[in-house]
């Protein structure tokens, strides 16, 4: 950490060529004899990332920002926020630090919070940061969080811990001990100093593996920003041998979509119809969790067949999704869809079909744009259909 980029000069030359371009700033080189350039367009970089993703930081007068990847590596201010609304109490540790955000958030609901962060100079930057946030309850341990945990004897009132992945080959995730720490290894020891975890993961974990790896799941969230899941959440509870109950949240700017119900309410019976007079899609945080019946029992809606996963109904309803007007149901055929819509211009959607979005442009010669959205879909006799709609919301 550069201490010498806090001085008003340079934290003005920052703010000045946020929108410059970086190429062009790498050339002319460095103004100031202790910084390098590389060291200022890091700066800048990873403000600007900070713009939308981390708004309290990037408004607060000489934040400290750590390489872009440790940026894009955190949570944001909103699933953080969200975080912070499950659970409080007097003390947290945070096992897997990082930039901090999820435990600055944490701090405005306990008392007081351990921050674990093996990266030394990481630690020091976030610990810095805190001081200008007025995060005045937050103590940054520069340790591994486990082994750190492991030297004390006192319990807290909570765990978090957000284990990062082995490497980048194994972004797809469908096991916790892929992951670093190795969660499952360790619950006897988490569960040493707690009763309560809370486990953030990635979002490709595949949920019901996570349960059964897991000691004492009590909850699931699922969280979506703007219709992409970007958090799994597990909460543990010791001794607890409940139902799990699966919470989906899908943020769009003011609005939020929830849909919860409890994991052994799935296996539920539904019923098909070709579509009717509206069209239902689901929001990501539902198409996550798996409740394709359930969601359709829930809202008296009919399915279009097992594996399509789409919905309709003659009445339009508030549904934690995408809602259409169905306009008109075709064979999957060039003519009678040029007849239908002579422009060739729609937005496509593809559910249960065998063909790309790419094909599918190419066979019928469709272009992108307009009012209409078109399914490409299969219906509950295996036979491929065009529904053309308009969206409601």
């Amino acid at each position: 950490m550069n201490n010498n980029t806090l001085t008003s000069e340079v934290q003005n030359f920052i703010n000045t060529h946020l929108k410059t371009d970086i190429s062009k700033l790498a050339f002319k080189g460095s103004p100031f004899n202790d910084i390098s350039i590389q060291e200022l367009i890091n700066q800048i970089v990873s403000k600007n990332k900070c713009t939308e993703k981390l708004p309290t930081w990037f408004v607060t007068p000489c934040i400290y920002y750590p390489p872009k990847i440790n940026i894009e590596q955190t949570s944001s201010e909103k699933t953080a926020l969200y975080k912070s609304t499950l659970i409080n109490g007097n003390t947290l540790i945070d096992l897997s630090g990082g930039f901090g955000v999820d435990s600055f958030y944490f701090s405005k609901v306990f008392k007081n919070v351990i921050h674990c962060e093996i990266d030394a100079e990481l630690s020091e930057i976030t610990s810095y940061n805190y001081q200008q946030l007025n995060a005045t309850n937050i103590c940054c341990i520069n340790n591994d969080g486990i082994s750190y945990l492991n030297s004390l004897t006192k319990k807290f009132d909570w765990i978090y811990i957000d284990p990062s992945r082995r490497n980048e080959l194994s972004k797809k995730l469908f096991r916790l001990t892929d992951c670093l720490p190795d969660v499952p290894l360790y619950l006897d020891l988490l569960f040493k100093h707690t009763n309560s975890v809370l486990v953030k993961v990635s979002p490709f974990l595949d949920i019901n593996l996570g349960i059964k790896e897991l000691k004492f799941v009590k909850e699931v969230h699922i969280v979506a920003v703007d219709n992409e899941v970007k958090e799994l959440l597990f909460i543990l509870k010791k001794n607890d041998t409940d139902t799990v109950l699966v919470k989906t949240i899908n943020m769009i700017g003011s609005l939020t979509q929830i849909f919860n119900y409890d994991l052994r309410d799935e296996n539920s019976i539904v019923q098909y119809s070709t579509p009717l007079k509206y069209l239902f899609e689901p929001n990501k945080a539902i198409y996550k969790s798996g409740a394709f019946n359930l969601i359709a029992k829930k809202y008296n809606l009919y399915k279009l067949a097992n594996n399509t996963h789409l919905y309709t109904a003659k009445e339009l309803i508030n549904f934690p999704g995408n809602c259409y007007e169905v306009l008109e149901q075709l064979p999957y055929n060039y003519n009678q869809l040029k007849a239908v819509l002579p422009n060739l211009t729609a937005n496509i959607k593809i559910r249960n079909f065998p063909d790309t979005i790419i094909a599918i442009k190419k066979k019928l010669k469709i272009k992108d744009g307009g009012p209409f959205y078109v399914f490409f879909t299969t219906n509950d006799e295996e036979k491929k259909i065009i529904i053309i709609t308009k969206k409601l919301n």
